[in-house]
């Protein structure tokens, strides 16, 4: 069942790239008590989250804080290392937490799943975005393609809060 606006996130833990190695944040801890934009993408590097998705959340990225954000998050189904090269590529380590759903734990749970199988990708998280303030799901934007980060974007998304 895919989660809707008013649910609150599952509780799980990721895996995040810092400068030093890696560590362990819960949903609990990222988003308690916090107003957080969340991103998902189906794949770090891929075409439309590299070359679009990301790069309008980092260009955003002021914006959103200046709107009471307190952090901005993205989600792939990587491990923490791809997330990590992803962050650095984009020179956006300390932009954007880069959070590891490596086994699709958080994906599964809200019910986001992309089964990319056929193209051998495995399976991937739909590409959407969402406000999320103390844990609960306020603004939810699921795009009808992974090939496109029209309304999850961030130009859409900075619009809504």
């Amino acid at each position: 069942m895919t989660i809707a606006v008013g649910q609150s996130l599952p509780e799980v833990t990721f895996r995040i790239p810092t400068k030093d190695a890696p560590s362990a944040r819960t949903t609990s801890e990222i988003f308690k008590g916090s107003r957080v934009v969340l991103f998902a993408v189906p794949g770090a590097f891929t075409p439309t989250c590299q070359n679009n998705h990301l790069p309008g959340y980092l260009k955003f990225r002021d914006q959103f804080l200046a709107k009471g954000i307190h952090e901005i998050v993205v989600v792939s189904v990587n491990d923490v290392h791809v997330m990590k090269a992803w962050a650095q590529a984009n020179d956006a380590l300390d932009k954007i937490a880069f959070l590891a759903d490596g086994s699709a734990e958080f994906t599964k749970a809200v019910g986001l799943v992309l089964d990319a199988t056929a193209g051998g990708l495995g399976i991937r998280s739909l590409r959407y975005s969402m406000l999320v303030e103390d844990g609960v799901v306020k603004i939810l934007n699921i795009e009808d393609s992974p090939g496109n980060a029209n309304i999850s974007g961030a130009a859409a998304l900075i619009t809504q809060i």
